[in-house]
This record gives C-alpha cells, sequence and structure tokens, in this order.
C-alpha cells in the first residue's frame, strides 16, 4: 500500500483523515500519540522536518499541510469532492480550504492558554478576545448555511472536510446556541459516517479528553433577523 498518513487524533490531521474515508481509498494509518516523543523521534523527523502532523506519503511524493492534501487527494482522486479547475465553485472551495485555518487558529490558541500556560500566567484578555473572534468567523458562516446544506452550493466537497473539522474544534470552546445554522451544520458532519469512523473510538464531545483541563464555553447573543 504506497498512501500512507501519519496523524494524531483530534488535530488538523483529522481533516485528512476524514477526507481520505470519505473518499474510501485504501491507506494506511500511522496514528500518534500528540507527545514529542512520538513527534520529535528521528524516524518521524526524516519524514516531516518539523515533527508536525499531518503528513502524506504517497510513493515517493512526501505532503505536508491539509490544506494542500485536500487538494492533491481530491485532484488524485478525481473525487466528486472536487472542485476542478474551470468549475464554477472551484474558487470559492479554495477559499473555504483555507479559511478552515482562519478559524481553527483561534482555537488553538486557546488550546496555548488552557493546556500550555500557566495558570498564574494566563490571560483573561486573550480567552476573551480568541473566543469572540471564533464568534465573528460563526456569525459569517451563519449567514451562508443559512440557505444551503454544506459550505459550497453544490454540495458536501473537499472543502467542507477542512471547515468543518474546524467548526467540530472550535465548539470545545463555544456555545453554538446562536449559530442555529451552523450547529445544524455541525449535526450534519456529525452524521456522515465517514466522520464517526475519523473520531477516537468512543468518544461522544470534540475534545472530550481535553474538556477537564478548559475554561466554560463562552455564550453569544443571537442577532435579530
Amino acid at each position: 500500500m504506497s498512501l500512507t498518513l501519519y496523524s494524531c487524533p483530534e488535530t488538523r490531521s483529522m481533516r485528512s483523515l476524514w477526507l481520505l474515508n470519505e473518499l474510501g481509498v485504501p491507506f494506511e494509518l500511522v496514528s500518534m500519540p500528540f507527545d514529542h516523543k512520538f513527534l520529535r523521534a528521528k524516524e518521524y523527523l526524516a519524514i516531516h522536518p518539523l515533527g508536525r502532523i499531518p503528513a502524506l506519503v504517497d510513493g515517493d511524493l512526501t505532503l505536508f499541510e491539509s490544506g494542500a492534501i485536500c487538494e492533491y487527494l481530491c485532484e488524485k482522486y478525481e473525487s466528486p469532492l472536487n472542485r476542478p479547475v474551470g468549475h464554477p465553485e472551484r474558487p470559492h472551495w479554495l477559499q473555504w480550504i483555507h479559511y478552515a485555518e482562519t478559524l481553527l487558529v483561534h482555537g488553538q490558541n486557546l488550546v496555548q492558554q488552557y493546556i500550555f500556560v500557566s495558570e498564574a500566567e494566563r490571560s483573561p484578555v486573550v480567552i476573551n478576545l480568541e473566543s469572540r473572534r471564533i464568534g465573528k468567523g460563526l456569525d459569517m458562516l451563519e449567514n451562508i448555511l443559512a440557505n444551503q446544506d454544506y459550505i459550497l452550493p453544490g454540495g458536501f466537497s473537499g472543502a467542507d472536510t477542512s471547515l468543518g473539522f474546524s467548526v467540530y474544534f472550535v465548539t470545545a470552546f463555544v456555545e453554538l446556541d446562536a449559530h442555529p445554522n451552523v450547529q445544524a451544520y455541525f449535526d450534519r458532519i456529525w452524521a456522515r459516517p465517514a466522520f464517526q469512523k475519523s473520531m477516537p473510538a468512543g468518544q461522544s464531545k470534540p475534545l472530550e479528553w481535553l474538556l477537564p483541563r478548559l475554561g466554560p464555553k463562552m455564550s453569544f447573543k443571537r442577532k435579530a433577523a
């Protein structure tokens, strides 16, 4: 088997794992704990010099970055999840693959605050700002998802595996009560068999293992119609 994905559960590499499960192509999964003992091991640094995930190995090709992996796999397998060059949805397909990182980075910054910064040095200002920035990002998605089930009018695509993971991740930090269309999007994603297959076994909530170490979720007021 020439296709191998190096992954850690519930990290950006879940985007690539979910996409591979949606595509239904054969691949080998190398799942590692999110631990420098594994990510900085000599063997893995030979694959990804920064010791980060995901990394995709396809024969002689090694590819980093979840957005690039999404584009590569959708094009390689000529999947309906792709929006090829010339397709009217192609520009926005690319946009949403990469916007996914804009949304996710605020959640990552909150992880830094709660997990990697001591309680004495933790910043309530940073936590408030990053949570509100997630809310702003969800506001935009709320309007778009008012009229369609997925992020593109043409239906589920590779862009949803990128963006959907970001929505999944940030729900560990914010409530979706003020964003019912995003909540419905999240529910549709959650129900997909390929998504369920990509989650840690037996888990029923996003970042369930991490929740006891996180602060209270921020709630937002629903905007008037």
